[in-house]
């Protein structure tokens, strides 16, 4: 890629930091590595990151805890690695603000095409000089260009996965997305065990912009095809 990216690895299996270290390193990455939570942590704290791979069976502080205390602060895409594959593990991730998630063992070619996909995605979405910067649906306001959501002037944090939902929903309202169509458009390719994925995105989504989130005004969920985005 063009712009040298920095991708955080936290990961205390010294054989998985180096084998996804090579592998981004090939694709023009810069990797900076921890092998516990809290260097992680201070490495966040210390230079910009991109993206972030993080592994859950961490020494100091575990995935899962270094994700919630990465989103107080960042808005750079995560994706969860771990051998804990069970949903509830994932839907766990998810709910703390990850945007993706990995079970080991791992093929490193999908983990680098989800890093490509993430970074194309959330930070390559410039709109053209003719376009606003600003979606506007019923009392949502989101700015594409300072990545800011607000509701009644109120601001709304976004992990970068709901972010990308969101804008592409607001730009077509009354449009049907399917749940593969929206991960192909976000991530850039669907995997079979993303199905899931989509579900928990759309409801931290409705809980965070929607009155009430059991029925929803703004994004519905049209039976048997996908989801929309209300025309207010």
């Amino acid at each position: 890629m063009s712009e040298k990216y920095n991708v955080l690895i936290a990961e205390d299996d010294k054989d998985i930091v180096e084998i996804l270290t090579l592998y981004l390193g090939n694709e023009g990455y810069n990797v900076l590595s921890a092998y516990d939570g809290m260097e992680a942590y201070r490495i966040a704290e210390s230079n910009k990151i991109d993206f972030a791979i993080l592994d859950i069976m961490m020494p100091e502080m575990n995935g899962y805890e270094l994700t919630k205390k990465l989103r107080e602060r960042y808005n750079m895409p995560i994706l969860i690695l771990s051998a804990k594959n069970a949903d509830s593990d994932k839907i766990l991730g998810l709910n703390l603000g990850a945007d993706d998630y990995i079970s080991k063992p791992f093929n490193p070619l999908e983990v680098v095409a989800r890093v490509n996909s993430g970074l194309r995605r959330f930070y390559k979405l410039n709109p053209s000089q003719n376009e606003s910067t600003v979606l506007k649906v019923g009392e949502l306001e989101l700015d594409t260009e300072a990545i800011v959501l607000k509701k009644k002037g109120e601001s709304i944090t976004l992990t970068a996965t709901e972010f990308k939902i969101l804008q592409l929903l607001m730009k077509n309202p009354g449009r049907v997305f399917t749940k593969v169509q929206l991960y192909e458009k976000i991530n850039g390719e669907y995997f079979e065990n993303d199905d899931n994925t989509m579900m928990v995105h759309m409801s931290k989504l409705r809980d965070k912009i929607e009155d009430d989130s059991k029925n929803p005004k703004y994004i519905k969920t049209i039976r048997g095809l996908g989801y929309k985005m209300e025309k207010l």
